[in-house]
């Protein structure tokens, strides 16, 4: 049996490279070569023509590429008419073949080319890269927003939870993957190899990352962990060159210091909650004394809020201040805490969108810190403050609940006395 088996996979091997030869000959065009993918052809020549499709996408310009989507989206849309005649006829006999009728004609057919086009190796990743583009050609041609639902759709169904794998991203991690995530840390940025090093090698770090099996190199999310005797309220000190690392055993407190997506062609396809979760499971197992998991996070939109707040009667003074360097401390934390607790959109949850992430996620605002990031992009966007947001297993799931059903903020009694604490600097109502 396995001599069958290697025999299988060697000629399938060869009548693959006999078919890449003969694709790079084909002298249709890509859209023709999509239809032949469509087509009875595609059925039995679809590895070649799904490469072929990839490699001549891969060599368009951007205005060829524009043209691509338009061919996806309006060429290869629903018959709007005929759905409308199919559902009419299921509502009245709801048989199986009108259900099957009304199914087959309800989905787009760029949905089954997209299909079709993830069948070579590494096919996945040229999609994943392929919506890279899509998103950048929207911001030009919104009108193409309904090919890149149908992406969202596919990929949310191959990047599902079942297919994720978890690994633990070590100093001895292989350097392909290592170098990436220098290249994607998206909160924090790592300055060099040692930077890296300091936070991958002492026993009192971690780091966890999701892969895909179609991606084997390329990091989907990852999340960088320090373990720590208390709740933490400085990144300056977490990331210091000069602190002493503690022994694993010794940490009672998990702290999620940075979370990085990595793949933009994958963005609305949320990981991170998934992430977490598996993360806290990992670390409790592993390491029992480890009672407290909080984040310590930034606050990206406090400073265009406060931007907005220069010129309200009670808010006013202290936000210029704050924006100008000059405010307390206690003022700060004050202002970011109202910020946090009460500066909604109109659908009623946080504007900040790292409070929506760990609020949705089920977690609570847990405390508040001035001068805790003091590096350009801290400052730039939140006047240095950063937040605890606090994962108490207990209450996660109702956490989660209240938020998703009633947009409830679980906040701590100390964070809710700060938000409506008074201010040391006087407002415009005092100063009158």
């Amino acid at each position: 049996m396995q001599r069958n088996w290697f025999l299988g996979d060697l000629l399938s091997q060869l009548f693959d490279r006999r078919g890449q030869m003969h694709g790079k000959d084909d002298a249709r065009s890509i859209t023709e070569l999509c239809e032949a993918l469509l087509s009875a052809e595609g059925e039995v020549s679809g590895f070649q023509l799904a490469s072929t499709v990839l490699d001549r996408y891969r060599a368009l310009r951007d205005d060829e590429k524009v043209l691509f989507f338009r061919y996806l989206n309006d060429e290869l849309d629903i018959d709007a008419g005929q759905v409308s005649d199919l559902a009419i006829q299921y509502s009245k006999d709801r048989d199986i073949d009108a259900f099957k009728a009304l199914s087959v004609a309800a989905e787009p057919r760029r949905q089954e080319l997209l299909r079709r086009l993830n069948q070579p190796t590494g096919a996945t990743q040229d999609l994943v890269a392929m919506r890279v583009d899509l998103l950048r050609i929207l911001k030009t041609h919104p009108d193409l927003r309904r090919t890149d639902l149908d992406f969202v759709h596919l990929l949310r169904s191959w990047f599902n939870r079942g297919f994720l794998v978890l690994k633990q991203i070590s100093w001895d991690t292989p350097a392909r993957i290592l170098d990436k995530v220098v290249a994607y840390e998206a909160v924090h940025q790592i300055s060099d190899l040692e930077d890296l090093r300091r936070r991958l090698y002492p026993p009192d770090r971690r780091c966890f990352a999701f892969f895909h099996p179609s991606m084997p190199d390329e990091p989907l999310i990852f999340v960088e962990v320090a373990l720590t005797e208390t709740v933490p309220g400085s990144i300056d000190e977490l990331l210091s060159e000069q602190r002493d690392p503690l022994e694993a055993d010794q940490a009672e407190v998990a702290v999620f210091y940075s979370i990085s997506n990595c793949q933009k062609g994958l963005a609305g396809i949320s990981f991170g909650n998934l992430l977490i979760k598996q993360v806290v499971s990992e670390l409790a197992l592993d390491l029992p004394g480890i009672q407290t998991f909080v984040t310590l996070s930034p606050i990206p939109g406090f400073n265009r809020w406060l931007e907005t707040q220069q010129n309200d009667e009670t808010h006013g003074p202290i936000a210029v201040a704050i924006l100008a360097g000059t405010a307390p401390q206690d003022d700060q934390r004050a202002m970011a805490a109202r910020y946090l607790l009460t500066a909604k959109r109109k659908d009623g949850v946080p504007i900040d969108p790292v409070a929506r992430f760990h609020l949705g996620n089920g977690a609570e605002v847990h405390d508040i810190h001035a001068g805790a990031d003091t590096s350009a992009n801290g400052m730039a966007q939140s006047s240095g403050a950063m937040v605890n947001y606090l994962y108490n297993l207990k209450f996660t799931e109702q956490n989660h609940e209240e938020f998703a059903t009633h947009a409830t903020i679980a906040a701590s009694r100390s964070v809710q006395s700060l938000a409506t604490a008074a201010f040391v600097t006087k407002s415009k109502e005092t100063t009158a």
